[in-house]
């Protein structure tokens, strides 16, 4: 049976939008590397990642208001918002930026992405019920391994606390996959999740770190920075890496699924690896290149099988009447209620309430 017009058009969106995951995710690690050579420091970076994303969020979350809260579960929203904010905002970008301090930005490009499709099919199955079968454990396989090789020299021959950044990005990577789940457990669009990770951060991270560093407890370049350097950052990790690539991801899942989408965007590190070779002057090894065959390979086995059955929605009970019955009537029930708090005992009530049984059994 062809596919409808609105199944073509979503397909369409899915790709369009796991295409600006790949360019903007590659990008970060290639902007990551040269920025070790820059003014600003880890934790300055994640500060203009949030306070520009956080100044992009506010007027959007006025003009959703109602909308913002609905989406986000209604009376769940605060919790709700804060677990994403604490997942894919400060959880990720924290030990991501951390790791940096130990291990060189080789690692992160393995390990971060490389390492998503894994655990986020782990929390699918803790979470969503999803099973992974024999075609897509062995993409996911494959493409640990090949992220592996791409950058098993670096693992091998890192410094001595570079173990300390490896388990960094490896905690990073665990909370962008919860992220990912959460979002198709409870049901929430890419616009709305980004608003919350963007407010969450902007009312929680960026005046925690203006009070360390107003108190000298934590070190900064900001002062010595150029105003370009400063500039560049705050757009690029506020409004591309975390606002356009955080609705697109999301987007991606909402389509394909986080199991899915993760094994497509473990092809980063590969892309990573292939563009510093022009960009920053790094050799492609036969590693590197081994390691690339492993992840085309995953990808084509992890996204030849089926898609996962989405989450069931939740059906409220009250909603749902018995085959062959019509529903009482409000009338019926308001008299039913009435002969109950006007009988003396239960079996007069009971005797009562034959009619209205009658009327509720009636056919119509």
């Amino acid at each position: 049976m062809p596919a409808s017009p609105a199944s073509r058009r979503t397909r369409w969106i899915g790709a369009a939008c796991a295409l600006a995951v790949l360019v903007i995710w590659t990008a970060f690690i290639l902007v990551s590397r040269s920025s070790a050579h820059g003014h600003l420091l880890p934790f300055d970076i994640a500060f203009l990642r949030y306070l520009v994303a956080g100044l992009i969020a506010l007027p959007l979350a006025a003009l959703r208001r109602g909308a913002l809260r609905a989406g986000l579960g209604g009376a769940t929203a605060l919790r709700r918002g804060a677990a994403l904010a604490a997942t894919a905002g400060i959880g990720y970008c924290g030990f991501a930026y951390s790791g940096f301090f130990f291990a060189p930005a080789a690692h992160a490009s393995v390990l971060l992405p490389g390492s998503l499709p894994l655990w986020t099919a782990v929390f699918a199955a803790l979470l969503l019920g999803e099973r992974v079968g024999g075609l897509r454990a062995a993409g996911l396989a494959l493409i640990v391994a090949g992220d592996l090789l791409v950058g098993g020299a670096s693992l091998v021959h890192g410094s001595g606390s570079a173990w300390k950044g490896d388990l960094l990005f490896l905690g990073g990577a665990n909370c962008w996959a919860l992220y990912g789940v959460l979002c198709r457990l409870w049901r929430i669009n890419a616009l709305d999740a980004t608003l919350a990770i963007a407010l969450g951060c902007l009312v929680s991270y960026v005046p925690v770190y203006a009070l360390l560093l107003a108190g000298g407890w934590i070190p900064s370049g900001l002062a010595q920075a150029p105003l370009h350097e400063i500039v560049f950052q705050g757009l690029f990790q506020g409004g591309l890496s975390m606002f356009v690539a955080g609705i697109a991801f999301t987007q991606v899942l909402a389509i394909w699924g986080p199991v899915r989408t993760t094994l497509l965007t473990a092809i980063v590190p590969a892309l990573a690896a292939l563009a510093a070779v022009p960009l920053l002057g790094e050799p492609l090894g036969a590693a590197a290149l081994a390691g690339l065959g492993c992840v085309s390979a995953g990808l084509l086995l992890g996204l030849g099988t089926r898609r996962p059955a989405p989450v069931p929605a939740r059906v409220e009970p009250a909603a749902v009447s018995a085959p062959g019955r019509h529903r009482p009537k409000a009338g019926v029930l308001r008299q039913a209620r009435t002969v109950r708090r006007d009988c003396p005992s239960p079996a007069s009530a009971r005797q009562a309430l034959i009619p209205e049984r009658a009327a509720r059994r009636r056919v119509p």
